[in-house]
């Protein structure tokens, strides 16, 4: 009999457990949700704008997202072989342009030509014809994606571009594990990361009154004084933070921060978010917004917080340099981001 009150004893304790358990699991989870709502909604008033996006679909679950939250995006377009979901880049216009006018107001698009067909004798021509038509329809920058030079080659057969072998420890590997084709290591004698970004730079020189926004911390997100360089020597070069706000959080947070405020006219917000399927729109809303909270918590705020599996310290940037990553450099560096439909 003892053993069986024990026993029953045992159980009914473990219920307890359990529910007490599952209680503070769900206040946690209404907690935070609670958060991040009061994070967005700090972050709307801002009007934000996120200059690097990828979406090709249009839903109402987006939209609806766009709206709640006063955001608007730049929808940037990419012509990879290597992708069968993105499709060919004249489908690609197609899905972009019925995006952008499915949001008017939050949507602007990033354009881009074909570069597999630069060995051409008439690229020049069509490619510039394409490129005006776009912008007549609303296009409000060109998008010179990473196959130029990783991929194609010039004529002796040299490629113009390459990253070099990932670093097995480095944050964006996973990038690689997916997406193999564009690991250096593979492809013999890929030129290293040191001498794409001197051509980069060779190509800034030469075009001093070019405007670029140079995607990923500029593809220097090892280290922000690596970007600060840059900033300095070419003052038509600015950065976004598309899919690199993990590696700034890697880096010291006051040196990061005096970073941010010493060139606060010249990085952007960006996430790189991907939506390229109808039957993703729903769940990327949910991640799309759990990101938007995420950073702006992380630019944003003075709090100790877990970001990615790491416990980073926030930026608490001032909020006139919050602004300008959040709005008012898109709108300088990307002359007409809020206002892109053409009649």
């Amino acid at each position: 009999m003892h053993t069986l009150q024990t026993a029953v004893l045992s159980v009914l304790t473990a219920s307890l457990f359990a529910g007490t358990a599952a209680s503070f699991r769900a206040s946690a989870e209404a907690s935070d949700q609670k958060l991040q709502i009061a994070e967005l909604k700090a972050l709307s008033a801002l009007q934000p704008i996120d200059a690097h996006t990828h979406f090709l679909v249009t839903d109402p679950a987006i939209t609806s997202l766009l709206q709640r939250w006063n955001l608007h995006v730049l929808d940037i377009l990419v012509d990879d072989d290597k992708d069968p979901v993105r499709g060919k880049l004249v489908v690609q216009r197609q899905k972009a342009f019925a995006f952008v006018h499915s949001a008017p107001g939050h949507v602007a698009l990033c354009t881009t030509f074909d570069p597999f067909t630069f060995r051409n004798p008439d690229f020049v021509q069509p490619t510039i014809a394409n490129l005006n038509a776009d912008f007549a329809h609303g296009a409000v920058a060109v998008k010179v994606w990473k196959n130029v030079g990783m991929e194609l080659k010039d004529s002796p057969g040299r490629a113009g571009c390459g990253m070099g072998p990932p670093d097995p420890k480095a944050l964006d590997n996973s990038y690689y594990a997916e997406h193999p084709e564009w690991n250096m290591q593979n492809i013999p004698d890929a030129p290293r990361k040191a001498t794409i970004l001197s051509a980069r730079d060779h190509l800034l020189a030469l075009n001093p009154d070019l405007r670029v926004i140079g995607a990923h911390l500029g593809s220097m997100e090892a280290n922000v004084d690596f970007v600060a360089e840059r900033l300095d020597r070419y003052p038509d070069f600015a950065i976004d933070t598309a899919a690199r706000v993990p590696h700034l959080t890697l880096q010291p947070s006051e040196k990061v921060r005096a970073f941010l405020i010493k060139y606060q006219d010249r990085v952007l917000y960006g996430t790189d978010i991907d939506v390229l399927k109808a039957e993703e729109a729903k769940s990327s809303v949910t991640e799309y917004e759990n990101q938007l909270a995420l950073d702006w918590r992380y630019f944003s705020t003075a709090d100790h917080f877990d970001y990615d599996g790491r416990m980073v310290h926030g930026l608490h940037l001032p909020r006139t340099v919050l602004r300008k990553l959040y709005h008012d450099n898109a709108v300088r560096w990307i002359s007409g981001i809020l206002n892109p439909i053409k009649p």
